[in-house]
């Protein structure tokens, strides 16, 4: 089976390398942007300012060599990639949510971003707590994991 995904935008960010850019957006709360939908796409922003966050999900064009089992950004022992958020994955498809400030047309300014600046943006949609969170759900591996800075021997 073939797929075909389009892109509808492009992530604008400041983190112009993947050392620049946090591992997740709550980390730097205050590392902000703006996702640009594509004039055909702007009807199906109708409505999204009454969301607070968003989920964007998006393309790992830069991540680097595939591998199934690696070390992570939280710990140095070698996990499978489906069970971590590395971004070298076998379909390199990205998620994060971010804050959401305001639209203005075709332009979402968010803040909390963790995405590299022109990173292809295939879609977008809000996030919502009622459907979203989970009261139980498991941290697993990473529990007992302290954030840490980006080692430097990561892709």
């Amino acid at each position: 089976m073939i797929f075909e995904i389009k892109q509808i935008g492009i992530i604008h960010s400041p983190y112009k390398t993947k050392d620049e850019c946090p591992i997740q957006g709550t980390f730097k709360p205050g590392g902000k942007g703006k996702v640009e939908v594509f004039p055909e796409y702007e009807e199906a922003l109708d409505t999204i300012e009454t969301f607070s966050h968003l989920i964007l999900l998006y393309m790992f064009d830069k991540a680097g060599e595939v591998k199934l089992k690696r070390s992570t950004f939280l710990d140095d022992a070698p996990h499978g990639v489906f069970a971590s958020r590395h971004p070298c994955r076998p379909n390199g498809i990205g998620f994060s949510i971010v804050k959401f400030d305001k639209r203005v047309g075709n332009t979402l300014e968010i803040r909390e971003i963790d995405i590299l600046d022109n990173t292809s943006l295939i879609d977008i949609k809000p996030y919502i707590p009622k459907f979203d969170y989970r009261e139980n759900a498991s941290n697993g591996w990473t529990e007992s994991k302290p954030i840490r800075n980006k080692p430097s021997n990561i892709e």
